[in-house]
């Protein structure tokens, strides 16, 4: 209501209902002078007062809308009742007092319309952002140097974005007005590229008011009350990135994390996950051929390169055509086929992996189908055989595949399972396991999730005589639905091999067990088109970010995404310091269900818990009954519609000892 003409505008709209008051309600004649002065006596002398919630009085309190509520109402105009008649005041919401903004009104401005019905005290608050320092909204964008990883070579934006930027900001004199971008040797898009385009190359961004990258930059680089974006990895709580989170909100930061950034639908909209599918599934091929090769067999297969190793995702895709193309004209062993490809999840990883996949020649085959496969190459093929097969096989699953219903009288059903996994157990390595060579790890996987395959499953199967020569797991999540994986891998060594009869890890490819791939930035091997895809997306909102001097003036989808503004928390984040006094880092039993510890109790939650507050009611009660607990588990919802989960434990009191689990669904 307030900027260019934002008296006039706020004049006009109380001809108008609000709040659904009629307006008309408001218009009153106007009251004689005496008593008119009277009112703006008492109200100036208010203004004076170091408290400045008496103009929130009737609107902060306990019978109020919470915290939750005010974010949603944003920027709405109150009306409130003083004295002897009524005047329409434009209230700061007390949410944005809370945020960081000075305690105390800068102004109290009492203004007559002499030609209207009616009076009005417009109220002005100062910027939340209490330091001269700031240079928060300047337009000035800084590009960081990628130091996290030596492979890291991707780019926020390319030089193309930027001179778009900039354009845009030179045009409109708003936006961007400059980019500074430090120097690299081993970006993929060169120095010079980017002063092509108009941008500053120089290692000092002090002037930049919004700082911008890939991976987090080293904590003493980080400079203060600037915004900053970048995958933090911290809205989980996670212990090796709490070190970052303490510096950022000690420098008095404003950090927008990519991850967080959704769209209307909830999906998150700066990913590289296809990329991460595509990168995965061409080195997973390259260490195929060798690990073949170490069990007597030559395939093609060998002779394809890591991805990194090609200029372009189009130049390894045409290697990935070539190697085809040989299996077509002169096929693969019979001893080692049919070769079947396990893909796991549906989405872009997923797809990714599946998009490279399909270059070779193939069939896909339902879950249900695989037994015969398994069926046929035992009664037609034989080890020394010297037929030959000329394609593979591909079978995707889903979470219907993976477990089953621990009550037989019940069927699979997704909401059930997602709400409830206890009630499920593990099937993998029963139904599917057993028949793949390879097992492409590509979906999304929680702590309360059974598992996908664990230890003692894989050193049965291997007992069984299963076909399984390796798994490319592209999530890569340590200790997660592939128990056995306890450690990432590099691009320079992107394979080990595991002994499930030993339990150990080698670093060779000879030998017994299954060679697996771990490796976390997949996506920085197509550096050149990930950068162009993320900076698609992010250019978009580059702007707003650069020029917004308060968080107020960002769209909900950027706020939303800002984990800690002007030393604080945001609303939205502020259940962290609780998460980190509280969690218990346990790894999860071979299924998955519960922690082997004795307990008191085990509350479990789920719903919308942190957008609404919720968490922080269910510790109140939990600790006002005079219990103590543990937060042994926490996932997080990823959009608006996404629920959250949290697991407690302990003590809930000398009156309170359950033998069950209680459950309850927040929302």
């Amino acid at each position: 209501m307030l900027g260019k003409g934002g008296e006039d505008k706020f004049a006009n709209c109380c001809h108008a209902p609000i709040h659904g008051h009629a307006a008309a309600s408001y218009c009153r004649p106007r009251p004689r002078r005496r008593r008119l002065h009277s009112a703006q006596n008492q109200l100036l002398s208010r203004s004076r007062s170091s408290d400045a919630a008496f103009l929130s009085r009737g609107v902060v309190g306990p019978a109020s809308p919470s915290h939750g509520q005010w974010r949603r109402r944003s920027r709405r105009v109150q009306i409130a009742q003083f004295f002897f008649f009524r005047l329409p005041i434009l209230l700061v919401p007390p949410w944005k007092l809370e945020a960081g903004a000075h305690p105390f009104l800068e102004s109290l401005r009492l203004r007559l319309h002499s030609a209207a019905c009616y009076d009005s005290v417009v109220v002005s608050v100062p910027r939340q952002s209490e330091n001269s320092d700031t240079l928060l909204g300047n337009g000035v964008v800084g590009i960081l140097a990628e130091t996290a990883n030596m492979w890291e070579r991707r780019a926020p934006l390319t030089p193309s974005h930027c001179a778009r930027l900039l354009l845009g900001g030179g045009k409109r004199g708003t936006g961007v007005n400059r980019i500074i971008v430090q120097p690299s040797t081993k970006r993929i898009h060169h120095d010079a590229q980017y002063e092509d385009v108009g941008c500053e190359i120089s290692k000092d961004l002090s002037e930049c008011g919004l700082i911008i990258g890939i991976k987090q930059p080293k904590l003493e680089m980080i400079l203060p009350h600037r915004a900053y974006g970048f995958f933090s990895h911290t809205h989980k709580a996670q212990k090796e990135n709490m070190p970052l989170l303490d510096e950022i909100l000690e420098k008095r930061v404003s950090l927008f994390d990519y991850e967080l950034i959704a769209g209307d639908d909830g999906k998150r909209l700066l990913a590289f996950g296809k990329f991460a599918g595509r990168a995965g599934l061409i080195d997973f091929l390259h260490g195929l051929g060798q690990r073949y090769l170490s069990l007597g067999y030559s395939t093609p297969f060998l002779s394809l390169g890591q991805s990194h190793m090609y200029p372009s995702l189009a130049a390894a895709k045409a290697a990935v055509i070539a190697i085809g193309e040989e299996i077509a004209t002169f096929g693969l062993p019979s001893g080692i086929c049919p070769i079947v490809f396990v893909f796991t999840g549906t989405g872009n990883v997923s797809q990714g992996a599946q998009e490279i996949f399909k270059l070779l020649p193939h069939s896909f085959v339902d879950a249900g189908k695989l037994p015969e496969l398994s069926a046929a190459r035992s009664l037609s093929q034989h080890p020394q055989s010297s037929k030959r097969v000329f394609q593979l096989y591909g079978c995707v699953v889903s979470s219907r595949d993976m477990v089953t219903p621990k009550d037989p009288t019940r069927c699979f059903n997704k909401a059930d399972y997602y709400a409830h996994p206890e009630h499920y157990k593990p099937v993998f390595h029963e139904r599917i396991a057993p028949y793949a060579s390879a097992i492409v790890n590509c979906m999304y996987w929680e702590r309360r999730f059974p598992r996908l395959l664990s230890i003692d499953q894989l050193q049965q199967l291997m007992k069984n005589g299963c076909p399984l020569v390796g798994i490319s797991d592209i999530t890569c999540d340590i200790g997660g639905s592939i128990e056995f994986v306890n450690k990432s891998t590099s691009i320079e060594r992107p394979f080990f091999r595991y002994d499930p009869c030993t339990n150990s890890c080698h670093d060779d490819m000879e030998g017994n067990g299954v060679i697996c791939l771990a490796v976390d930035i997949l996506p920085t091997e197509f550096s050149k088109e990930a950068s162009q895809h993320f900076g698609d997306i992010l250019s978009k909102f580059v702007a707003r970010l650069a020029s917004a001097k308060e968080l107020l003036e960002l769209p909900s989808h950027l706020r939303k995404a800002c984990i800690a503004h002007a030393g604080r928390l945001t609303s939205l984040y502020e259940y962290i310091p609780r998460m980190r006094k509280t969690i218990i880092e346990l790894p999860p039993a071979p299924t998955n269900l519960l922690p082997d510890k004795k307990y008191n109790s085990l509350v479990s939650l789920s719903g919308h818990l942190f957008d609404k507050f919720l968490i922080n009611e269910a510790l109140d009660i939990i600790e006002t009954a005079g219990g103590s607990f543990h937060l042994i588990r926490c996932d997080v919802g990823q959009s608006i519609d996404d629920m959250s989960y949290s697991e407690l434990e302990g003590k809930l009191g000398e009156n309170h000892n359950y033998n069950t689990t209680p459950t309850a669904n927040l929302t």
